[in-house]
């Protein structure tokens, strides 16, 4: 079960993060919904492989500590989303689906 690529219809924002939105519910530290609008990770899938890290080219991500999140405590958060280039190599690595890239 991945993200759902319809996440930004089907979800309230109820935040922002470093410049971008949160994407409701969030219960912390077990629900932390999803984090931005182009790229978006969907922190409640995010298992910190560091896939998309290591694959981005233009540094979109970096790590963000989530103590207490019980499927792991830092994800690959989308800090500099509008750096996107839509190359979609974050998307192909995650292991886990839990990356949606949308032009804007």
């Amino acid at each position: 079960m991945g993200i759902d690529p319809n996440y930004r219809q089907n979800r309230q924002v109820v935040g922002e993060h470093e410049g971008h939105k949160i994407y409701g519910p969030v219960d912390e530290p077990k629900v932390l919904g999803i984090h931005g609008t182009i790229v978006g990770v969907d922190f409640d899938v995010c298992i910190a492989d560091g896939s998309c890290i290591t694959a981005c080219p233009v540094n979109v991500f970096r790590w963000f500590d989530t103590p207490g999140n019980p499927v792991s405590e830092k994800k690959a958060d989308p800090f500099n989303e509008q750096a996107c280039i839509f190359c979609m190599a974050c998307v192909n690595v995650c292991p886990v689906a839990a990356i949606d890239v949308k032009p804007p």
